[in-house]
């Protein structure tokens, strides 16, 4: 039996006007779906019409269990013979109630809690007869089969029964699943030039598990992902199935080795800037690649190069061998830094990605013309990060979580004691849609036996786009002697965020930021309160606000922010 039970609210029927007796907006919508638009029809188009609209009405009524419906019907003359309007009078009737439901899984399937569960709770005894929710409940049965591999499965028993008379209705749907297929080995075709074991490392499942479609699905979504292949089809067909068995067969096409990506952007803490990135997608059938970065701004240049080799799984376990320059100009601080390291990537059970690094660098740095030196250091670190969201581009909820520490001692290659920490806190939640609350807390401390041998990229500052704003990108942080920012020992800082989405892409924001980088635990902290934009561009959040630091004697005062990226 024909149904349609959700329609969007813009359709309408521009020569048809259907009136119920009664508060029936579902019972109306409907009709005028079924009846679909018309228009430019004259009136005793109108007249010789009216029969397949009742006809249609009355259809639309049955789908959503009123069978006995009173319908009459009239056109009324409009301004010129074709603005009549035919004018359907709806009384619906008593409708057709479910009496009973009888709804039994049998085969395999029976004690596989996985498929038995949470089915559809419509429709129910005593609920209103709705056809809609009769196929839903039907196809649910039939799609979770075919998801969890119960390919010779079929209705035993599939009825609904309907009497007008007794306006009852009863619901029977006996499925039989029978067995459950299993998935079987995967092989590669061949030309994939990539070694099996490195391919084999992103199968996630052992042969002979039960099927479902979301491992092929994961399988697929994992060598897609790898950076190695343009093109990835697997055939994992039911129909080439012997014993229940599924066998897996994968055709892989290699991407192109190479890519160059340029790109400029703007921000109010560096200015304009220029970032260009090279890459070698992979260099050898085992998967290694790599690759060298670029960033220049007017503050700030640097260039990064790096090595990195796949572990098991490849998916998020990697070593990776890095090396860079940068120099930085930013409020009369001075400072070259050249570095050396590795990092070990490493996804714990629980979620988190661990990353355990050993990292060399030196550095040359001047403050001012009050402080002039160079370190050299042996930095071994440890950081641990977890991320959720509920989508990439644009999350309405989530959260970010992350700690880092690294630390040298004079012991080994190291000019000073140093144990430095840094923890990060984000958080993103929305309410009825269009009301989002954004948190982030930031924290770190410097642990040292000689602060000023502490090079500049270990201290802490404050302000900016991504800190305090309304106040100067670094310039909140303890001074010298000459008013000059040398970094502190300790930073925190906080930020709380409310955003409206008044249209389509478009949110309004209010924030207040609260923090410092300081020496001292008790030392004050600066305020900045402000206004802003967002707009969610095809590439991410692009974020212009105007902020208003509260505290003049750090330099507070009325800033114009623009940043992008993602919120968390």
């Amino acid at each position: 039996m024909a149904f349609l039970c959700c329609v969007p609210a813009w359709v309408s029927a521009q020569q048809v006007e259907v009136r119920l007796e009664g508060d029936y907006p579902d019972l109306r919508e409907n009709a005028e779906a079924f009846i679909g638009e018309v228009e430019g029809r004259s009136e005793g188009n109108l007249r010789r019409y009216a029969p397949t609209a009742v006809s249609q009405a009355r259809e639309a009524l049955r789908a959503l269990g009123y069978y006995s419906p009173m319908i009459d019907w009239r056109v009324q003359q409009g301004d010129s013979d074709t603005t009549a309007t035919l004018i359907l009078s709806i009384t619906p009737g008593e409708p057709v109630r479910v009496t009973s439901r009888n709804v039994e899984i049998r085969g395999a399937a029976a004690s596989d809690e996985s498929f038995t569960a949470d089915l559809p709770p419509h429709p129910a005894e005593g609920d209103i007869l709705n056809h809609g929710q009769y196929a839903s409940l039907r196809e649910t049965i039939q799609t979770r089969a075919r998801r969890r591999g119960y390919f010779d499965g079929k209705y035993v028993t599939r009825t609904l029964e309907v009497d007008p008379a007794t306006r009852s209705a009863t619901v029977t749907l006996i499925y039989d699943s029978g067995d459950r297929y299993r998935l079987g080995e995967v092989t590669f075709e061949e030309d994939h030039w990539f070694e099996i074991g490195l391919l084999n490392r992103y199968v996630t499942f052992e042969p002979g598990v039960p099927y479902h479609s979301d491992q092929i699905a994961k399988l697929n979504s994992n060598l897609q992902n790898s950076g190695y292949f343009r093109g990835v089809d697997i055939d994992a067909s039911p129909a080439n199935a012997e014993n229940g068995v599924i066998p897996v067969r994968i055709a892989l096409t290699r991407r192109e080795a190479r890519s160059v990506a340029a790109g400029v952007g703007f921000s109010t803490d560096v200015g304009p800037r220029f970032r260009g990135t090279w890459r070698e997608h992979w260099i050898n059938p085992m998967g290694h690649r790599r690759g060298a970065e670029t960033e220049l701004s007017v503050p700030r240049q640097n260039l990064s190069t790096w090595y990195e080799l796949p572990l098991d799984p490849p998916m998020t376990d990697l070593i990776r061998l890095t090396a860079g320059y940068q120099r930085e100009d930013i409020e009369n601080i001075e400072s070259e830094l050249l570095s050396f390291g590795q990092q070990w990537q490493h996804q714990l059970d629980n979620g988190w990605l661990q990353i355990l690094s050993l990292r060399w660098e030196g550095e040359r740095f001047n403050i001012g013309d009050d402080e002039t030196g160079t370190s050299t250091l042996l930095l071994p670190g440890a950081g641990y990060s977890k991320i959720y969201a509920d989508s990439q581009l644009d999350p309405s909820r989530g959260y970010r979580l992350q700690f880092d520490a690294t630390g040298s001692h004079r012991a080994v290659l190291s000019d000073v004691d140093i144990l430095h920490v840094n923890a990060l806190v984000k958080g993103l939640y929305t309410v009825f849609d269009r009301h989002r609350f954004l948190a982030r807390f930031q924290a770190g401390a410097v642990a040292t036996n000689r602060f000023e041998d502490v090079p500049p990229s270990l201290r802490f500052f404050a302000g900016g786009d991504q800190s305090v704003r309304g106040y100067g990108y670094e310039t909140l942080s303890p001074e010298n002697d000459n008013g000059v920012p040398v970094g502190g020992r300790f930073l925190m800082v906080g930020s709380g965020e409310y955003q409206y989405q008044f249209a389509d892409k478009w949110r309004a924001a209010l924030f207040v930021d609260h923090g410092n980088a300081i020496n001292n635990l008790n030392d004050p902290l600066a305020t900045g309160a402000g206004v802003g934009i967002r707009w969610i561009s095809p590439v991410g959040p692009l974020r212009l606000d105007i902020a208003k630091g509260l505290d003049r004697e750090f330099g507070g005062g009325w800033r114009i922010h623009f940043s992008m990226g993602p919120e968390l």
